[in-house]
């Protein structure tokens, strides 16, 4: 018999789109389906894995909340973020961004508890809900004029007497809608007006497109002590494969927090710390230059596919089309350009429902402006 946490979860297709385009030998497909990239990590993180490999200190269980180095740089990368003093005593790392998720869901919520997301989200991040018990309530975003915007009446009527947490993300994956100060200033409201929590999801946050400001709710009045930031080196640091992310929270949950991280993946990966250290340490050049890259890979997309149904990201990596207006569901059309255009993306089946079984989604990670140049040509062909 199925458990009851299952109910509901879906995959999350990335993988059968990727089984599928590396099943098509000699095909330039062009690779807009997954969440990886070409851009490599920072040259000194790199240096830092290969000396970390023959390090005893890398190769250990201990310290099973993380590695000093790491943990200190944590702490300072979040305040200089926020504004907010943090030590490393307020630091856990763990395996990956979702991994500490998990765990922070796994350690607030009560089984039946609803936690808030918007619509769309990363089917991850739904499915981590459930997991832990809990029941998403999605808010949607709005499209105003090319962009997203937070609907901000919608998440207050969302929020109920089994409400437990907010779990957002800026920039918001898959869509790269954005929450501003004022979005922010709202969300600080409902979380204090109602004692909540705010599960801070900083995967992207730092890559922001056209000049948007960097906004840490963490640092607005009487935020500290009700957000948990959950961090990740896959997206801005580019360390994929370290599988390295870290919780930063009030130093009071943080036993409870510990516990709940032994008891699911033990410790990260030792030899992947030091890297994440380093990276972090080195500010936010480099983070800066992959996401001025990214920038520009989106404007060419947005050229090419000038006139159909796409909405502009403010940041991240990715973006939606709206497969609905052009007659078909995301999964109709994912199928439609991987036949007839040799382009793969991934259907948003699950990731949303008032923004997901009709969007599509392109992710530009992975393929150079150079190549994304002559899209636009190939999707309006199969249309």
């Amino acid at each position: 018999m199925r458990p009851s946490r299952l109910a509901g979860m879906t995959g999350i297709g990335v993988d059968h789109m990727g089984e599928l385009a590396d099943a098509a030998p000699g095909a330039d497909i062009l690779r807009l389906e997954n969440l990886d990239t070409d851009l490599r990590p920072c040259a000194a993180a790199l240096a830092a894995t290969r000396a970390a490999v023959l390090a005893d200190d890398s190769n250990s269980y201990l310290p099973f909340v993380g590695q000093t180095r790491l943990r200190r740089a944590v702490a300072a990368h979040a305040a200089r973020l926020s504004g907010n003093p943090y030590t490393e005593r307020q630091v856990l790392i763990t395996a990956g961004g979702l991994s500490g998720i998990l765990n922070v869901l796994l350690t607030l919520v009560e089984p039946g508890d609803e936690v808030i997301l918007t619509d769309p989200t990363y089917v991850g991040l739904i499915n981590r809900v459930r997991l832990a018990g809990g029941v998403p309530r999605l808010v949607p975003f709005v499209r105003e004029g090319a962009d997203w915007v937070l609907d901000r009446d919608a998440l207050a009527r969302a929020v109920g007497p089994r409400t437990r947490a907010l779990l957002l993300m800026s920039p918001s994956m898959p869509s790269g809608g954005t929450l501003g100060r004022d979005d922010w200033l709202a969300v600080a409201e409902l979380v204090q007006r109602h004692g909540l929590w705010l599960i801070h999801d900083t995967a992207m946050q730092r890559l922001l497109f056209d000049g948007r400001p960097l906004i840490d709710p963490a640092g607005l009045p009487g935020m500290k002590e009700r957000t948990i930031t959950v961090g990740s080196a896959s997206k801005e640091l580019r360390l994929i494969g370290w599988r390295v992310g870290w919780i930063v929270a009030p130093e009071a949950l943080l036993p409870d927090l510990a516990l709940v991280c032994m008891g699911n993946v033990v410790v990260p990966v030792g030899i992947g710390q030091q890297a994440a250290a380093v990276a972090l340490e080195a500010g936010d050049a480099d983070v800066a230059q992959a996401c001025a890259t990214w920038q520009a890979r989106r404007d060419v997309i947005l050229t090419e596919l000038d006139g159909l149904p796409v909405v502009r990201p403010g940041g991240g990596w990715s973006l939606l089309i709206d497969a609905g207006r052009l007659g078909h569901s995301g999964a109709e059309l994912s199928a439609l350009l991987f036949r007839g255009a040799g382009i793969a993306a991934t259907a948003m089946t699950g990731w949303g429902e008032v923004h997901g079984a009709q969007y599509l989604r392109l992710v530009f990670a992975n393929e150079p402006v150079e190549r994304l140049r002559g899209m636009g040509s190939r999707v309006r062909k199969i249309l």
